[in-house]
């Protein structure tokens, strides 16, 4: 007897998502939720991080039950030690994720000082001079190619094994930078951490359980303060530093009469230039040709959170609604660069006319467009991109297109620049609120959709619930999405707030709720805590702050939640990673990490007691620091 599928009101809260559903099942797309439902239940000993197939004498499946034969793995393993393992690979594979992209920008900052490129430039050039002095380059009366090639090479070798930390922990409070040498956890290099937590957990390397999870930390903070901070600074470099803008959200950002592109990934190097190209008067022309009234690009996930940020390009959706856009028969071409990119999508474009193009050897779709994206042809390559869309808008069935509801207005382009410009270049003003109560805290709510949860259900709830206790929340990535179709990226949100909240957000014109990017620009999130903690003289556990990822699903986020954690900030996870196998990790990671690094992970599924938790350490805190609580 076959199974009635669940109602979609069930499966998201979004009417867009709702409809496109409807959709999708009259279309015969099979979706995320679908998939889901096929997998479930799960493997216990998978979801508890108890197997091992780390060797060929398993895989193993470890029992914890008293008695049992299966206490230990072949190689003597017990459950404590291959939870450890197995998280510590899952924290190497985010920061690998991160780093990469970080990487990626160093070659093409590299590319732009060699000349091999016309396409990119340096943008904000007094970013680049600052950054260069605070990492001890020389800058005074040389040119900015001379600064720019020191400072790639500082970049590298923050990826590299000769250093003893790397260059951007010297922003860390003195006190914390201490707490990370006496603990052995200071970062030293990307590549070595990664490759190290790579050796610790080969067979007969690190079998205690504690000192794997302390190399994860290790491991996430060369992400946080290494690669994924390079990341961000680079592309604000090459790119432009945001400021703040207006945009739009939702699928009702589609449009009937126009070309439409999305771009899709985590990496700008790529839709920066997909973004020009669509802009050329001749490439528009073209469409026009074809009968379209021009060309529309807008973004998914974290690609359309770094268009967004910097251009005020549309976002369409986040990670749930990247095969639900394609559905609305609307969109000629999906352009990709890697990760968080189901390859579902290459079977849900072939339902329709939509091309799916792929850019990047490292991640390569079976059933894509390949193109092989790099500095010296990014732009030509993206004017072929942008070709291939605009020729599939004459084979669009308008019999076929459906986007459903109106786009929805945000305000985003929020950065540490642009709010230390909006105080007048100093954090006083901000801290007087805190030290008054209209602030009484910051909440950095960020990552994914995960579809066991009901889409956004727990990102929409908590931050509701956050703004009314006075907290103010920033957001990355793809809750960027949720909260800006819920109406609170806008200053009129200031009246869902708390009284002190409000009071401050309508005196500056600014939501409750600050974009601050994509997910490698949680980097910026730290960097702020850490410049308030100095600031203070204080050191960052110290501060009324606290982090949350309700709906994560990925290695980065794992990552992130290690290196907020390291680095002192409590985060809240809707759900836990696959550690629920060994009560001493477990333990370690709700309540012992507390007193070895001064925060530790909560995790609650319901977004008001989740609120809850988060209040309570915001209050513990401001009344350690006297302030009201």
């Amino acid at each position: 007897m076959t199974k009635e599928p669940r109602p979609v009101e069930e499966l998201s809260i979004w009417a867009d998502a709702q409809a496109m559903l409807t959709k999708a099942r009259k279309d015969g797309v099979r979706t995320a939720w679908d998939r889901l439902e096929a997998q479930t239940p799960h493997c216990t000993f998978c979801d508890q991080g108890l197997t091992c197939k780390n060797c060929v004498m398993g895989p193993c499946r470890i029992s914890t039950k008293e008695g049992s034969k299966r206490r230990r793995g072949v190689c003597g393993a017990d459950g404590d030690v291959v939870v450890a393992r197995n998280f510590g690979r899952f924290v190497a594979g985010g920061s690998a994720g991160h780093s990469d992209h970080g990487r990626d920008l160093i070659e093409v900052l590299e590319a732009i000082v060699e000349g091999h490129t016309d396409a990119y430039r340096i943008t904000d050039e007094a970013k680049l001079l600052r950054l260069a002095a605070e990492v001890g380059i020389a800058v005074d009366g040389r040119p900015v190619m001379d600064v720019a090639r020191d400072f790639v090479d500082a970049c590298y070798a923050d990826f590299g094994s000769r250093r003893k930390a790397v260059m951007f922990t010297a922003r860390v409070p003195e006190k914390r930078r201490a707490l990370w040498e006496g603990l052995g956890i200071t970062p030293r290099g990307v590549d070595r951490e990664i490759a190290e937590m790579m050796h610790r957990t080969h067979m007969g390397c690190d079998n205690d359980a504690p000192n794997t999870l302390l190399h994860a930390a290790r491991t996430a903070l060369s992400d946080g303060w290494g690669g994924s901070m390079i990341g961000t600074e680079l592309s604000d470099i090459i790119f432009g530093t945001p400021t703040p803008r207006a945009s739009r959200v939702n699928l009702g950002v589609l449009r009937k009469d126009q070309v439409n592109i999305l771009v899709h990934g985590h990496n700008p190097v790529v839709s920066e230039m997909v973004l020009a190209a669509a802009r050329e008067p001749q490439m528009i022309e073209r469409a026009k040709a074809l009968g379209a009234t021009g060309i529309n690009v807008a973004g998914l996930c974290c690609t359309g959170n770094e268009l967004l940020a910097r251009q005020g390009v549309p976002m369409a959706g986040n990670h749930l609604m990247t095969e639900l856009a394609i559905v609305t028969g609307a969109v000629e071409a999906v352009v990709v660069d890697y990760q968080c990119i189901m390859p579902s999508m290459v079977q849900a474009a072939g339902c329709y006319h939509t091309r799916f193009i792929d850019t990047a050897a490292k991640a390569r779709f079976t059933g894509a467009i390949h193109f092989d994206i790099h500095p010296h042809n990014a732009l030509e390559q993206a004017r072929e991109i942008v070709g291939i869309a605009v020729d599939a808008f004459a084979e669009r069935d308008p019999n076929r297109v459906e986007i459903p509801g109106e786009p929805v207005d945000i305000l985003t382009g929020f950065c540490n620049e642009s709010v230390l410009a909006a105080l007048g270049g100093s954090l006083n003003p901000l801290l007087e609120q805190v030290k008054a109560g209209n602030i009484r805290g910051f909440a950095a709510v960020v990552g994914c959709n995960n579809p066991k949860f009901q889409q956004d259900s727990c990102n929409v709830g908590l931050i509701r619930e956050l703004i009314k206790r006075d907290i103010l929340v920033l957001v990355t990535g793809c809750v960027t999405t949720a909260v800006g179709k819920d109406g609170l990226l806008v200053p009129e949100a200031a009246s869902r707030a708390g009284a002190g909240l409000s009071a401050v957000c309508k005196a500056l014109g600014v939501p409750p709720v600050l974009h601050f990017g994509s997910c490698v620009d949680n980097s910026r999130i730290i960097h702020l805590c850490a410049l308030i903690a100095n600031a203070l003289g204080v050191d960052i556990a110290d501060l009324p702050v606290a982090a949350s990822a309700p709906e994560w699903y990925s290695e980065k986020a794992a990552a992130i939640g290690m290196y907020a954690v390291a680095s002192g900030i409590s985060t809240h996870l809707g759900l836990p990673p696959h550690i629920t196998g060994s009560k001493a990790v477990t333990d370690l990671a709700l309540n012992g990490l507390e007193g070895i690094v001064g925060a530790a992970f909560m995790v609650e599924p319901d977004p008001v007691k989740a609120a809850a938790l988060i209040d309570a350490r915001i209050s513990a805190k401001r009344k350690a620091l006297g302030l009201p609580r």
